[in-house]
Formats: structure tokens, sequence, C-alpha cells
């Protein structure tokens, strides 16, 4: 006598979309396989904050292991899944170790979105995204370099470079990212050089658009703005990225001039593109894409053709990328899953609820939209932290998150200022050796959900 097979759930990616689905899985009869590229859950929205020194790493993305440690139906697999095979009902995905492919009955896809450079992918290099925690290190160590860097030379137009900081992008992470660095050079680091004043440090923040947060409406768009301003960022709009290099940055503003800003530190926060995975998903289903990448899904988020494949998060279009999208459209695949395994009729389409937008433009100040109602200040600073705290998964890492913050914001200290040439330049080292690590380690293994 055998027993009849579960369904087996496969889950592609272990941001918002990806972990909501699978913990709202917990109680259903079915066995899920989470796949991912990394070991752990990101709050990306803090990433920022890990970037400048605020957070460690680990506060904002715990392992994705302990946090379904007690969910007995899901299992984790490190790897990153180049493949779906939507006629086969298989994925693939590469480890060091080899590549595995893990055959699906339903299959759940959160593996979000990459940064966009509009097709010059060579700023990369000069100018690193954030995207991951990998990104944050980076720019950790890039910015308190700088200031390092500037510490060590004589030549006042090599400091000057130095101590120029260039963000591309005002939407919410550039904003952030621009006002935390504001803040470090003005207010944490006076008094610990001895040849350079760091409150000195000028912060350029660049956009095309002609506002910043842009989405968030003309009011709370000029008041973000007026902020930046006085915390002493450089807003610089209508400016549009035409070329960088490891020494500076060319714009081309509104009335078609050229200039150059030197900057040795240049933080690239416009665009975002959607995962490859969602061409692959496209051209297997019929499925339309938009001009970033992202999948056109079904009013049930799944595709067409293929009801048992859902799209979640960051690669549907026509959705804000934001957190609680992935959330709710990730809960919503899963309730899908569970009326279809209990024969029960289908969901109404799926309807994103819009609970608002919140930036950090500085402390103690941020912007927030929450429906018709409009924040700026210290109310909107007090409800950001208040959602955000809400948002971090786990009771330890909120405690340590509220300790740092308060570190930081209520004194002048940064807690997290360690940064090593490693993480500056090992992404670069591991992607020249990449071909090489590949094909020592080839070979396939086919895996079978439990």
């Amino acid at each position: 006598m055998t027993t009849a097979q579960r369904h087996r759930v496969v889950v592609i990616g272990s941001g918002f979309g990806g972990l909501f689905a699978t913990k709202a899985l917990r109680r259903a009869p079915v066995d899920v396989t989470l796949v991912a590229k990394t070991t752990h859950h990101l709050f990306q929205p803090l990433l920022y904050q890990v970037a400048t020194g605020i957070l460690s790493q680990g506060e904002i993305a715990p392992a994705t292991r302990e946090i379904l440690r007690r969910q007995r139906n899901a299992r984790v697999l490190l790897g990153d899944v180049t493949a779906i095979d939507t006629t086969a009902r298989t994925i693939t995905s590469v480890a060091p170790t080899g590549t595995t492919v893990t055959p699906y009955d339903s299959l759940i896809v959160g593996a979000g979105s990459t940064q966009s450079y509009f097709g010059n992918d060579q700023f990369a290099e000069f100018a690193p995204g954030m995207k991951s925690i990998d990104d944050a290190l980076e720019l950790r160590g890039r910015i308190f370099g700088a200031f390092e860097m500037a510490e060590l030379a004589t030549d006042p137009a090599e400091i000057d470079r130095w101590l120029t900081f260039v963000v591309v992008g005002a939407g919410a992470t550039g904003v952030e990212m621009a006002g935390q660095i504001s803040e470090l050079a003005r207010r944490t680091l006076p008094g610990d050089f001895r040849s350079i004043d760091p409150a000195t440090a000028r912060v350029v923040l660049l956009d095309a658009a002609p506002a910043v947060l842009g989405n968030f409406g003309e009011k709370l768009s000029d008041k973000a703005a007026a902020q930046l301003r006085r915390i002493k960022v450089d807003v610089q709009l209508g400016a549009k990225v035409v070329d960088l290099d490891s020494t500076g940055i060319e714009v081309e503003d509104a009335d078609g001039t050229r200039r150059r800003i030197p900057s040795m530190c240049k933080i690239w926060a416009a665009g975002v593109a959607g995962s490859p995975l969602g061409a692959q998903l496209a051209e297997q289903t019929g499925a339309a894409t938009d001009r970033a990448g992202r999948v056109f899904v079904q009013p049930d988020c799944s595709l067409p053709g293929h009801p048992e494949v859902f799209v979640v998060g960051d690669m549907m279009a026509g959705q804000p990328g934001v957190a609680q999208v992935a959330i709710q459209a990730g809960r919503y695949a899963a309730k899908q899953i569970r009326r279809r395994i209990a024969d029960r009729g289908p969901q109404p389409p799926f309807v994103y609820k819009d609970k608002g937008s919140m930036a950090t433009v500085s402390r103690f100040h941020a912007v927030a939209s929450i429906q018709r109602l409009q924040f700026a200040g210290f109310l909107a600073w007090l409800m950001w932290l208040a959602l955000h705290l809400f948002y971090i998964v786990g009771f330890k890492s909120r405690v340590t998150t509220l300790l740092h913050w308060s570190v930081s914001f209520v004194g002048r200290g940064r807690s997290e200022r360690t940064a090593t040439l490693q993480q500056v330049f090992g992404r670069q080292a591991l992607e020249q050796v990449a071909p090489t690590a590949a094909a020592a380690g080839a070979g396939s293994r086919r895996t079978r959900s439990r």
C-alpha cells in the first residue's frame, strides 16, 4: 500500500513575499520548499542604516532557517534559481556544490528585483546599488573609507573628491541615504579626525525628476526637500547622469548643459528591474512584461495557462515595489493554494490595500502618507519608527535595533562603524573567480519534496 504524496509547494525567494507565503502555509496539508540564494530574510527598507553604521546586518537579516524552525512542513534550500520549466514543473537552482532540480505542484515566485542602471551596467563598479547585505557592507566600507582617505590626502582637490558623496536617485532610498550620510558627517564624526573636518563634507542628491519623493505628493515632497537642504544636502533635480567613473560623475541638466562632479564615493539608488526569472516565465507562459521586466499577472496573481504558478512582490507589474505588496500577494497566493487543495472556490481577485508610504529624511524628521492623511516632522518619524520595529523579525532584533537607534538618534554615535577592505573589494574578487569556481563545482543532483 502506497501513501499518497502530499502537494508540493516550491517558493522562490526569502523576501517578504516568499517568507509570508511560506508562513501562511504552515497549517496546510502541503510540503513547502523555500529556495533562496541567501540564507537570510532581508528587511530591505533598513539597508541604508547598515551602510551608514547605525545597525548591524544581523538585526535586519535574520536566518531564514531560524524563522521557520518551528514550521515542520517547510524546508529551506540554498540556491540561486537559474531556470524554471513550467512544462516539467521543475526549478533549477545553483549552489557552490552543484545544481539542484526541484519539482513542484504549485510554485510561488518572489525573486524580487535588482538594481537598474538603465542600460549602463558598467556604472555598478563605481556606484554600487543597495539591494543586498553585500551592497550595504560594501557601501559602509566606501563611506567610512572616504573619510579615512581624506585624512591621508594632502592635496585640497583630492580631499574634496573624497569628501564629496553623490547619491543618485531621490526616491525613499536615496533620500534616506543622503540624509544619513549628512548626519554622519555633521553629528557623528566631527572631532574624530585631525587633518580634516568631516562637517565640511558635501552630500549631493541627484535625480532627473523634478521633485524628491515624487510619489508622496507635492506637499510632502516640498517638506522633504526643505529638510534635506536644512541638513546641508545639496539637492539637484532635473539632473540626468550621463557617465561616471572612479573619480567623478557627469550630469546633464534640463537645459542640456553638461558638468562634472568630482567624487570618490557614489551610491546608486535610482531604478529597479525585475528578476531575470520574469523574462523566463513570460516566454513560457505568454505573459506580458513591463519595461523593467516585471510580469503582468492574472487577477489571482497566477500566469496565463498556468494557475499553479504565482508571481508576487517586486516581480509584479502594475504594483508599487513596496514590502506590503509582497506580503499581501504572498499571503493571497498561499490562501489560493489552500483553497484549491480543499476543493473550494477561488478567492476574489487580488487587490492591493495601500497602507501608506513613509520615508525618513533626518533624525526626528520623516514624511508619511497614509491614505488621505499626510504627516511630516517628528510625529511622522515616530510612526515610521513604530512601523519598522513591528516588521523586524524577532524580539531580540527589535530590542537591539531600538538600542542602536537610541545611540544614533538620541546620542551622536554609530554602533557599527567597522568596515574592512574585504567588504569593499571582496565582491569584485569573487566575480572574477566565479566562472572558475562554477566549473570546478559543476555537478547535478535531483531532489524531491518530502
